[in-house]
């Protein structure tokens, strides 16, 4: 079964700087297009950052600049190096596998506070 798990989320002070990991099993993991979202209680789900079917990367508007995607496939995990974190980034965190289906993972919290 494809399983997407997240770590690296908690607690960390305004300006500081955290590492988000997704690894993947279950899927061709060079296939899938990898993401991050986020989404905040009562809000939509939106884009932090994501690979696109042409391999290039995207960023929401919020992040751009401070948040960067980059992905290991020998290792089958996607990252994501979340910099200048503000208290506006606290929520939880989703990977995301896309490809014919899609798939995600059961979020990490990120906590950003003084």
């Amino acid at each position: 079964q494809v399983q997407l798990v997240e770590s690296g989320g908690g607690l960390v002070q305004p300006g500081g700087s955290l590492r988000l990991s997704c690894a993947a099993s279950g899927i061709i993991f060079s296939e899938y297009v990898m993401g991050w979202y986020r989404q905040a209680p009562g809000k939509q789900r939106e884009l932090v950052a994501t690979y696109t079917t042409a391999g290039t990367t995207m960023y929401g508007a919020s992040v751009q600049g401070r948040f960067t995607i980059y992905k290991d496939n020998p290792k089958n995990t996607v990252y994501l190096q979340m910099n200048s974190l503000n208290p506006e980034d606290t929520t939880v965190y989703y990977c995301r596998a896309a490809l014919l289906l899609t798939y995600w993972g059961q979020g990490t919290q990120v906590t950003v506070s003084s």
